[in-house]
């Protein structure tokens, strides 16, 4: 590995162990094994390079998402079956020791200290709601509408987020795939009545 992936691997090391705010260039050089001028040659800023191992890291766990493939998943696109797989592995993630999840709460509180890594965010976030419409409903992230990723991306991003901040807070308390599948049936059943 050169210097630009070694950089990123000792990232994603001292945000998972660290954090965003107590991760500093230091940490990252000690951990990569290269040098402070290297992260502003590969990345720019500090800042730049913990947003992109932050990134990779979501990304990485997007297979886990979908139990490795779409098509391992049970139920057709769209239905019940699935709503509940996606959400079951998604749940099983935020269970594993050094989750992402407390992770992403510290980056989530700190958005409005660091405006350049929220514009970065931002649109990792956008993309990332087009990657949740196509494990719910299938199909390819490619093909996925703007109006579409506005609101059924917009939908399952804000049960994403609630639920981290559920499992963050008080696992205990926070439901499992099931008990959001059965409140999903209880919130839609009057609207084909209308």
């Amino acid at each position: 590995m050169g210097h630009r992936e070694d950089l990123l691997a000792g990232a994603k090391r001292c945000l998972l162990e660290k954090g965003f705010a107590r991760t500093t260039a230091r940490d990252i050089v000690k951990e990569s094994g290269t040098n402070l001028a290297s992260i502003g040659y590969h990345y720019g800023s500090k800042d730049a390079l913990l947003v992109q191992a932050y990134i990779e890291l979501v990304a990485a766990m997007s297979e886990a998402f979908d139990g490795g493939s779409q098509g391992d998943l049970p139920g057709e696109p769209g239905s019940p079956e699935r709503f509940a797989a996606v959400w079951a592995n998604i749940i099983g993630t935020m269970r594993d020791p050094g989750s992402l999840w407390r992770l992403s709460m510290e980056i989530v509180a700190m958005g409005d200290e660091l405006p350049e890594v929220r514009e970065h965010l931002a649109r990792a976030q956008r993309e990332g709601a087009r990657g949740l419409v196509t494990l719910f409903t299938g199909g390819r992230e490619e093909d996925v509408q703007e109006e579409t990723l506005d609101t059924l991306g917009g939908f399952y991003l804000t049960l994403l987020m609630g639920l981290m901040v559920q499992w963050s807070f008080s696992p205990q308390d926070a439901p499992e795939a099931d008990r959001l599948t059965e409140g999903l049936r209880r919130a839609t059943a009057g609207f084909d009545k209308s």
